[in-house]
């Protein structure tokens, strides 16, 4: 079961039991987190895409809060003495994907794009 969900501006794919840094939660490591903004679902046979969302939760367990590595930012102009170091790390919550959708898929998405229908004024 494959799955594309959103959380704080970015898209992530997962699969059951895969490991995802994301943007910190307030969540303690061992508890489940639910995400409800699930864009995309596939079993192998079947797609579902959302249309913007589809109606079904991913839930996972978070394991723990950590710190990515640093990063360096400089800034240096040119002939003029100037420059500047600067260090950032940013903070993560690592989850495990723990149950993907326990509803049956219903329906499925062709290549061929489907016209839509048109409004007429009365």
């Amino acid at each position: 079961m494959l799955a594309i969900f959103e959380h704080g501006g970015k898209q992530y794919k997962v699969t059951l039991g895969t490991r995802v840094e994301l943007p910190t939660l307030e969540a303690n490591p061992g508890e489940i987190v639910t995400f409800k903004e699930v864009l995309l679902l596939s079993d192998g046979a079947q797609i579902e895409v959302g249309t913007p969302f589809i109606h079904t939760l991913i839930k996972a367990e978070v394991i723990e809060h950590g710190r990515g590595d640093k990063i360096r930012v400089v800034k240096q102009k040119s002939k003029k003495r100037y420059h500047k170091v600067q260090g950032h790390r940013q903070d993560y919550t690592l989850v495990k994907i723990v149950k993907i959708a326990d509803a049956e898929l219903t329906t499925t998405v062709s290549a061929e794009k489907k016209p839509r229908a048109k409004k007429v004024e009365a």
